[in-house]
């Protein structure tokens, strides 16, 4: 595994020293690539400008267009010399309570592994997290962007979770039903004892990227020469008639299974 980054968390006059390491990833995944149907030969894509002409590697640089057909271009070399505290360092800027981060900011997640001369700095800031409960909000610069960052612990570790800055996440702005809905109580009420019977503590061993396996059986059979039968396309499920009745049916069965009950509630304890 390779740092992605590497600079220092700082909180206070604390200084840690840490290397980022990607904490998404899949050994065997399937990666589909486009092929020419005719011949099987990969499709590759090729460097145009619009001019019409090829474009090396070398004769590329980064622009911005600031009005139409107008651009600002950027060298590698003056990008690198940005000088922004969040290139160097995480620098931790308040800590709040998990619960106060809407989850909607979340991107993506990294391991924070210290530098050995920084061990003890580290649990300590890993113990006060987790006496506290709380994640630190701070800022950082991964591959030429900046991004706000949740520090937060995991299995008494560091991760950093790169988060949407607010001006990123639009607005819900579609089409809605019209008319006004009404609500009866018993609906209601049948509704809270479905989601109740569905409650439980969350366990991840518990679900399975199914598409995944389905395609790496799919290309085992392609391989060994099996001849593929596709089944006929599903018919899209339909919203219920008779809602009180799907909602008594699938309390029902719910129970009849016996496979789930009410999770255990915890609060957090005061400091």
């Amino acid at each position: 595994m390779r740092a992605i980054w590497s600079g220092s968390i700082t909180f206070g006059l604390i200084t840690i020293p840490v290397k980022l390491y990607s904490a998404i990833g899949r050994e065997d995944k399937i990666d589909l690539h486009q092929l020419h149907e005719k011949d099987g030969e990969p499709i590759h894509y090729e460097r145009v400008c619009e001019a019409g002409h090829k474009v090396e590697w070398k004769d590329i640089v980064k622009g911005y267009e600031y009005e139409k057909g107008k651009w600002v271009t950027f060298s590698d070399e003056e990008l690198e010399a940005l000088d922004t505290e969040s290139m160097r360092a995480v620098d931790v800027v308040t800590f709040v309570d998990a619960s106060e981060i809407d989850p909607i900011y979340y991107d993506t997640t990294y391991y924070v592994a210290p530098d050995a001369s920084a061990a003890k700095a580290y649990k300590l800031f890993v113990d006060a997290l987790e006496s506290e409960g709380l994640v630190g909000v701070s800022k950082v610069a991964i591959r030429n962007r900046e991004r706000l960052a949740a520090i937060r612990i995991l299995d008494g570790e560091i991760v950093l979770q790169t988060m949407h800055w607010p001006d990123e996440i639009r607005k819900a702005d579609y089409k809605k039903p019209s008319g006004r809905v009404q609500l009866r109580d018993n609906e209601k009420k049948m509704a809270r004892q479905l989601v109740q019977q569905l409650t439980d503590e969350f366990d991840p061993t518990q679900f399975k990227d199914e598409y995944h396996k389905a395609l790496r059986s799919l290309a085992k059979k392609k391989i060994e020469g099996e001849e593929i039968v596709v089944p006929e396309r599903r018919e899209e499920p339909e919203a219920a008639g008779d809602l009180m009745e799907a909602l008594r049916r699938s309390v029902e069965e719910v129970r009849g299974a016996g496979k789930r009950k009410p999770a255990r509630r915890t609060k957090r304890k005061a400091s």
